[in-house]
């Protein structure tokens, strides 16, 4: 890597200070006496001009100050040792004293060898201090910028709120030498992007900004929780029937979550993925900047949502609510998934799983039917006593084909049903389900 962790720092802050180093580094062959593990340490600082493999201090990006740990890949690797534990620990421990969120910069290829289980340890006192951190309520920002492998992934890394990587970097628990052959592609940042554990690839010039942007974020929750987006349809009458509702809910043309995103925020940031290898492309989850503070959102897209998408708005959900940041949510989906795959990929935990998301949270959360309202699979992304509806949208206990199936109905009685459902936006305000109808 031509480009060394003082260059990226000097890159991405305006202002740093480096925090005070560790003063206990080894100058023998460490903890566990491996020949030439002294001579090789003195040799990784001639030619990198560090005495450890990260860099630890306060910066400034574009107005926000962060506590920054930076790995230098020069260093044996970006490896990690007992000195480099307690210096990351140290960091950790500034930002809970100074309130100030932290960016992990990670290029490691793990545990360093040479110090045997100590270093291993140091996974733990990693793990601690970001758990601790964690529970202060200060966010958490991960940029891969070199390979990132072992336990640097698994802790700053992948245990970061937010993870944001360079195009093409090697990024995987099992290192390049270590690995079976075969699927190179499984190690790349791009990959775990499609896995959902990468939130974000970002080109290098655009480095700056969008760092700037994620802390701006997530350190600027809005004061008060969200008002409903404005109706976005050509036509506000009410549906007159309850088919009519349904049959205008699913039409082509009919306004949807990206188009509500784009008008409520003025400019926004997407988290990508459920953290446990699954993404759903029919639910976007993020957080947007409007007026003058920070919103996180999870949008259903209008298709069926599948288990990543319940277990991608959780994780949305938990975050904001640990940050103070207010949420909004916006309702669209024919139902859950219920295919054999969903069943097989924990479809109903899913469901739980953001259903007691929503009713922990602390920080309010507002709702916006836009669409459709397909059973629990739409319930669960409603806010429980802050629902709004619009004029073409419908929430019903199922979808009135499933009614007609279930009564054992013909075909014909399906507008029928639909009336009686009564699962019109109107009837949904007269139920004391939604709070009212928006408008322009």
């Amino acid at each position: 890597m031509a480009e060394t962790v003082r260059d990226l720092l000097a890159s991405l802050t305006s202002e740093f200070t480096e925090l005070p180093g560790d003063i206990g580094d080894s100058t023998v062959d460490g903890p566990i006496g491996w020949r030439g593990y002294g001579d090789a340490r003195a040799a990784a600082a001639d030619r990198t001009g560090e005495r450890e493999s990260v860099v630890c201090g306060v910066g400034t990006v574009d107005g926000t100050t962060a506590v920054f740990i930076a790995f230098e890949f020069g260093f044996l690797g970006g490896s990690i040792g007992e000195s480099t534990g307690r210096r990351i620990d140290s960091a950790f421990h500034h930002a809970r004293s100074a309130r100030l969120p932290v960016v992990s910069l990670i290029a490691t290829g793990g545990s360093r060898m040479q110090e045997g289980m100590r270093a291993l340890v140091q996974l733990q006192r990693l793990a601690r201090a970001a758990a601790l951190t964690r529970q202060a309520g200060l966010p958490q920002i991960a940029v891969l910028y070199g390979p990132t492998t072992g336990g640097g992934w698994a802790t700053l890394g992948a245990g970061a709120d937010v993870v944001l990587a360079l195009p093409e970097v090697q990024v995987g628990f099992a290192g390049s030498r270590v690995r079976p052959p075969g699927d190179p592609h499984a190690y790349t940042a791009e990959a775990h992007v499609e896995a959902g554990q990468v939130d974000q690839i970002v080109d290098r010039p655009r480095l700056r900004e969008t760092l700037g942007r994620w802390l701006r974020l997530l350190t600027n929750p809005a004061a008060h929780a969200p008002s409903p987006p404005r109706a976005l349809g050509e036509d506000l009458a009410l549906p007159e029937t309850g088919w009519a509702a349904v049959t205008r809910a699913r039409a082509a043309e009919r306004p949807r979550a990206d188009a509500y995103v784009d008008d409520y925020f003025d400019w926004r940031e997407r988290i990508q993925g459920d953290r446990c290898g699954g993404t759903d492309d029919g639910v976007e989850c993020g957080f947007g900047w409007r007026d003058d503070g920070c919103v996180a959102y999870a949008a259903q897209r209008g298709t069926a949502t599948l288990p990543a998408g319940f277990r991608t708005a959780a994780r949305l959900v938990r975050l904001a609510d640990r940050l103070g940041i207010p949420v909004l949510t916006l309702v669209d989906t024919p139902g859950a998934a219920n295919d054999g795959a969903a069943e097989r990929a924990g479809i109903g935990p899913a469901i739980a799983e953001l259903f007691e998301a929503l009713a922990s949270a602390r920080v309010p959360v507002t709702t916006l039917l836009i669409g459709e309202g397909g059973s629990g699979g739409a319930l669960a992304f409603a806010a429980s006593d802050r629902m709004w509806a619009t004029p073409d949208s419908y929430f019903s206990v199922t979808s009135p084909e499933a009614a007609a199936s279930i009564l054992k109905r013909p075909d014909e009685a399906i507008p029928t049903i639909a009336d009686q459902l009564r699962l019109r936006p109107q009837d949904l305000v007269e139920l004391g389900v939604a709070r009212g109808i928006v408008g322009r």
